[in-house]
């Protein structure tokens, strides 16, 4: 395995040579090309097997609260009829972006001033299950707005 890590380091270093002499549709093929011939070469193969129960973390956040529950409500019920093991969704707390400006573009007159705020909420969603499964329950309909980051980690 450090040999495939070794390898794999020497494919970076020829990526970033490759983005400084190249197209970056020619850099991108290349790439491809030479991680595949990494993986052949090793005998490693990424990722789990098709059975292999996982632990996934889908974290979500939006600045719509309404949007952001719908489809937090979407993904447990998806996993529920699956009859998987869900926890969640976990409110994490939100984060307020302020920013404070004055109204008169020149600086002269009344001291007056604009306040503007932005809310960010946040939902962790804990599931168990194999990676096909997790494909299938992700591929609903996300609301606009809604960031969704999956993690995936063996047990």
């Amino acid at each position: 395995l450090d040999e495939f890590f070794l390898y794999y380091f020497g494919i970076f270093r020829c990526y970033l040579f490759l983005c400084c002499c190249c197209s970056r549709k020619s850099v991108m093929s290349a790439t491809a090309q030479m991680a595949s011939a990494a993986v052949a070469k090793m005998g490693y193969e990424p990722g789990p097997s098709e059975g292999q129960v996982q632990r996934i973390r889908i974290t979500l956040s939006s600045c719509q609260v309404k949007a952001l529950e719908k489809v937090c409500d979407d993904l447990v019920r998806g996993a529920k009829e699956k009859e998987l093991q869900v926890k969640g969704p976990v409110p994490m707390p939100t984060k307020t972006l302020r920013i404070t400006t004055r109204k008169s573009p020149c600086g002269n007159g009344t001291n007056t001033w604009d306040r503007y705020e932005m809310r960010v909420h946040k939902r962790l969603i804990d599931l168990q299950a194999p990676t096909d499964t997790v494909r299938q329950i992700t591929s609903i309909k996300i609301e606009p707005g809604v960031d969704v980051e999956v993690i995936l980690t063996d047990q």
